[in-house]
């Protein structure tokens, strides 16, 4: 009789999905029905693994899903770990605030690690980001400034059987905090281009990579964030202090535009709401309600 096994998948190669079990990680193909049904298993997917007499495994069963974020996708996302640089490519709050817009959009918590602030010579600058980032420790984020913080404080984020995912522009430096985090990952990194100010794509295909009781994923799948598929009178519900703030707006429905008794428009006045934030959000619904690609991600 045909044995099974459940497990997670952490890989595809050529056709064949890497599925690590509790004891090993078994080399599947998925049984046709899949393709039958138009489905096909994420990494990251928990599935069910049958082997045969003779010894071959099969990917069997996909089980219920929490999420499917990114192309190429990862199943069942619980926390994304942000990597956002301070130069090559340079610090952006626009960048930053579109990325935790989409994954709050997907309901999936953010850890904030900022890359690269060895490499900035000017203080005064560095500074500057850095109080940036304690507004976004104040609205709720966790903010790392040092990887070795960062990769003390992991064994406690990271819980048993959770998937991390790394997320941020190209050239942010995800795959070398990788490397960092998980020394036998040997993730390909590249050189930034100085022409663009941007980072090249080095990482091709989506891998989970055991790290303390869970899975840490490096993919190019959150390199850039489409968020068009967004409604938007849900947009500014995806701003965490906007939605805390909405509740002592004077209309339900309030849009935090030109409505009367808006707290957001007042905290904002009063400076308690950083004006990137509110300038960000009325960028991101022009893009939505126009169906255009701001300029800087083209």
């Amino acid at each position: 009789m045909a044995e099974k096994e459940t497990g997670t998948v952490i890989a595809l190669n050529a056709g064949f999905y890497d599925v690590q079990t509790d004891s090993e990680v078994i080399r599947t193909r998925a049984r046709g029905v899949f393709r039958q049904n138009k489905q096909k298993p994420a990494v990251g997917d928990r599935v069910e693994i049958q082997v045969d007499e003779k010894g071959m495994s099969y990917l069997v069963k996909i089980l219920p899903r929490l999420n499917r974020i990114g192309r190429p996708a990862v199943a069942n996302v619980s926390h994304v770990l942000l990597v956002i640089s301070a130069v090559e490519p340079d610090f952006s709050v626009a960048l930053l605030d579109r990325f935790l817009t989409f994954f709050s959009w997907q309901r999936v918590k953010v850890t904030i690690y900022l890359s690269k602030a060895d490499l900035i010579a000017n203080t005064a600058q560095l500074k500057e980001i850095e109080q940036t980032l304690s507004y976004y420790r104040e609205i709720g984020y966790q903010v790392f400034l040092d990887k070795n913080e960062l990769d003390k404080s992991l064994t406690d984020l990271l819980e048993a059987d959770q998937i991390w995912t790394l997320a941020g522009q190209s050239g942010a430096g995800k795959s070398t905090l990788l490397n960092y985090l998980k020394a036998d990952a040997n993730q390909s990194t590249a050189a930034i281009s100085s022409a663009l100010n941007r980072g090249r794509h080095t990482t091709r295909v989506v891998q989970l990579f055991s790290l303390n009781k869970g899975f840490l994923a490096d993919t190019p799948g959150f390199s850039a964030i489409d968020l068009s598929p967004i409604k938007l009178t849900d947009l500014a519900s995806y701003f965490v202090e906007f939605k805390e703030a909405s509740q002592f707006c004077k209309f339900r429905s309030c849009q935090h535009l030109k409505e009367p008794k808006c707290e957001v428009k007042r905290l904002l006045e009063e400076k308690q709401i950083m004006a990137s934030r509110y300038e960000n959000y009325l960028a991101m619904r022009a893009e939505i309600s126009e169906g255009r690609m701001p300029e800087y991600l083209k």
